[in-house]
């Protein structure tokens, strides 16, 4: 059963312990989450029903009145699903689609000095982006593996782009 990456991190967390969408929401900030998944506050409640939908979570007792919050728990099938997932995404290299390189591919529509001016604007950001993710690694300290991981293998990214932008930002001016 395929899995996005949304829903495997949601999944995960919920496998890690029974939790409702305001909660996830908490662990999701709290954990910096955002720096590599893409997930939004509105669409958490979506997955949610979506992983329930697929028999991968479920509420086992009804909430008393409709305002309770909707404690979600892993189903058996959910906890192999989710281990699955991430086992083929560490595993298997996938391209990645990335925006720099439908820019790039464009490069004819853009004087030198444009281009210059551009890679010197995602230097700059690349920089900010290290900063950020170094200070919620810091904020997470002690950390398990998983965080350990995610934050270095983000930051090994991170810095590789930096440092092909500041020998490009040299050749173009």
């Amino acid at each position: 059963m395929e899995l996005t990456p949304a829903e495997l991190t949601i999944l995960g967390l919920v496998v890690e312990r029974p939790r409702h969408g305001y909660d996830l929401e908490q662990v999701i900030e709290r954990r910096g989450i955002r720096q590599w998944a893409d997930i939004g506050f509105s669409s958490i409640y979506y997955l949610l029903t979506k992983l329930e939908k697929r028999g991968l979570v479920h509420v086992p007792d009804a909430p008393a009145a409709a305002k309770s919050r909707r404690v979600l728990h892993a189903t058996g099938a959910g906890r192999r699903a989710a281990a699955e997932g991430a086992l083929a995404l560490i595993q298997e290299p996938r391209p990645v689609p990335h925006p720099l390189l439908v820019g790039l591919a464009n490069l004819p529509l853009l004087s030198e000095r444009e281009y210059a001016a551009a890679l010197r604007t995602r230097l700059a950001g690349v920089e900010e982006r290290i900063a950020a993710v170094g200070a919620a690694e810091r904020a997470q300290s002690p950390t398990g593996t998983a965080a350990r991981e995610v934050f270095s293998y983000s930051l090994s990214l991170l810095e590789a782009e930096r440092s092909w932008l500041a020998e490009r930002v040299e050749v173009s001016t």
